[in-house]
């Protein structure tokens, strides 16, 4: 039977290596300039970043300032606040019927500009190893109760989130 810790990386670097699958079959899809994948795929991104964004932030990150320091947890957040902007610039690229070479570049650019906080926040899962059973715990709580809300990340951000982007 897993530990709690094992449970929690396991779950964790599996969010983390769908939503990084997610980002480069999007890029891949502005690419070939293929509208409707385009649009399939930023719902998807928004559907799956909803409750892992939530739960980071409402149960795991806070843990984590006593670790990291007040100021690395900021820039987590703020790496957040820019993902939530770059999904709704995303989903304006949608609207389009065709994309122009050019918003499809743009298209790339926004999805690439997220890739690097899915890969960096990826390895937290070793220093939430260091925390206490009963804390990692109400992280996977936090989880079960933000999948259960299934609140996609821009509604979790426009009604839910406690910081405004």
């Amino acid at each position: 039977m897993p530990t709690l810790v094992q449970e929690f990386t396991d779950v964790f670097r599996t969010e983390h290596r769908g939503v990084r699958d997610l980002l480069l079959d999007l890029v891949e899809a502005f690419r070939l300039r293929d509208t409707e994948r385009v649009r399939e795929l930023v719902a998807a991104v928004d559907a799956a970043t909803g409750p892992h964004f939530r739960y980071e932030e409402e149960s795991m990150y806070p843990q984590l300032v006593a670790i990291f320091g007040a100021e690395y947890v900021a820039k987590l957040l703020a790496d957040h606040d820019g993902a939530i902007r770059n999904v709704q610039r995303l989903y304006t690229l949608t609207g389009h019927d065709r994309l122009t070479p050019r918003q499809a570049e743009r298209g790339i650019e926004l999805t690439r500009q997220i890739l690097p906080h899915v890969s960096d926040c990826d390895g937290l899962s070793i220093m939430v190893e260091t925390l206490p059973e009963d804390t990692v715990d109400a992280i996977l709580t936090t989880r079960r109760h933000a999948r259960a809300a299934g609140l996609s990340l821009l509604t979790w951000a426009a009604t839910a989130r406690e910081r405004n982007v």
